[in-house]
């Protein structure tokens, strides 16, 4: 899930549209109102956030070093203004990077993706046993070859690799996969999806190595 943080309701709105025609769940906040939710978020939906674009408000620069109380996520600002005081006064108040608009979503994503890189100095892929996921949007692969799945699939695969020896409730991959705040989606639609990205496992791999328990969730079983 991308968090935006932006005065403006018409661009919280407009890049939640944006993220969502690329299959990632996103939700807007004003900053005031942001402050206040990853300071008192659960410690779930503060996990299930997978960058935080910042854009204009008052408080902006106050706000990396609220969100780094909390998370390690990249934290991505979007400029109005092409001034080179502006870039690095955004910079000095904690930022990871700095774009400026028009910029696309996907952009968004890949340089969050560079950044989480940098940070844990991993490749663009975690393999899991004979499963490879990709930071980058390309399908994962088993035993070498390419395995489509479904966006929704896919993204729970990832989600499932990235947390590979822990496991995640029904609740957590909801979150991360549809955010925390999409009230148009039932909970359970996590259950069809594994049950059919489990399927495709199976027949692909020869075993189900998504180990479920009932009240506890889900995890990678990598034989």
């Amino acid at each position: 899930m991308i968090v935006v943080v932006d005065e403006r309701e018409l661009v919280t709105k407009g890049y939640s549209c944006l993220f969502a025609r690329e299959g990632i769940s996103a939700t807007g906040f004003e900053p005031g109102d942001f402050g206040e939710w990853v300071e008192t978020a659960a410690d779930g939906d503060i996990d299930a956030v997978e960058a935080f674009l910042l854009g204009e408000g008052q408080r902006t620069s106050d706000l990396p070093g609220v969100i780094r109380g909390r998370s390690d996520a990249p934290v991505i600002a979007v400029s109005d203004t092409p001034a080179l005081e502006t870039t690095l006064a955004l910079f000095d108040a904690g930022v990871d990077d700095v774009v400026r608009k028009p910029v696309h979503p996907r952009e968004i994503l890949a340089r969050a993706a560079a950044i989480r890189r940098r940070l844990t100095a991993l490749a663009n892929h975690t393999d899991a046993g004979a499963i490879r996921v990709f930071s980058d949007g390309r399908d994962p692969e088993v035993a070498g070859e390419t395995f489509a799945l479904p966006r929704r699939e896919r993204r729970i695969l990832e989600y499932l690799v990235s947390n590979q020896g822990r496991r995640v409730t029904k609740t957590q991959i909801f979150n991360a996969i549809y955010g925390i705040f999409d009230e148009d989606v039932e909970e359970n639609v996590v259950e069809s999806h594994i049950s059919k990205l489990r399927k495709k496992l199976r027949k692909r791999v020869g075993y189900d190595p998504i180990d479920s328990k009932r009240f506890l969730g889900y995890t990678l079983d990598i034989g």
